[in-house]
């Protein structure tokens, strides 16, 4: 787990994109940004793309669908067959809405499972969240931060008044270096 890096704020949005491009062009690439409502302009920068919630939640439904329809035709057809009024052991018909149900039901669990994966929410600790003022970001304050590994951020510490003063230059109200336990 990457718990190392450099942190900075931003009043604005428009700083806040300035200097992403800066990182960038710095040659550091896994950013993340903290603002308290979203900045279009900053997903193409930090490289967002596509959440997979979508596919797991068709997926998830699909299997709740199959598994529904198919224990019903073994209940109905195979393992207890029941001549009822002439009508055949399995009737497609009937065993249709039990199988939407079933398909809308694992469909939203796996949503909700997905969300909590996908948005860390198990995550109890991190470092980012030790940084003074850090409480802003959900308020009016824009915050990007660079994780990087050992040996990038040991270099990070040898320029750390050169690439600050690049992000100052950006406007950054304060630019901190973090370091968690890894």
């Amino acid at each position: 787990m990457i718990t190392r890096g450099i942190i900075a704020e931003y009043g604005t949005p428009e700083e806040l994109v300035a200097a992403v491009r800066e990182l960038r062009a710095y040659g550091l690439g896994d950013l993340d940004t903290f603002t308290p409502y979203p900045v279009r302009e900053v997903e193409p920068l930090i490289g967002v793309r596509r959440s997979p919630i979508p596919r797991w939640v068709l997926a998830g439904g699909l299997l709740g669908a199959a598994l529904a329809y198919l224990i019903e035709w073994w209940c109905a057809a195979v393992s207890y067959p029941v001549i009822v009024g002439g009508r055949p052991y399995h009737s497609a018909p009937a065993f249709v809405p039990i199988a939407f149900e079933t398909a809308i039901l694992v469909a939203s669990l796996t949503a909700f499972v997905a969300v909590i994966v996908y948005a860390r929410l198990l995550r109890l600790y991190d470092p980012v969240f030790e940084t003074p003022g850090f409480e802003r970001a959900s308020v009016d304050r824009f915050w990007v931060a660079a994780f990087v590994d050992a040996t990038v951020f040991r270099e990070l510490e040898a320029d750390a008044a050169g690439l600050r003063g690049k992000l100052e230059s950006a406007g950054a109200m304060r630019v901190v270096l973090f370091a968690g336990p890894s």
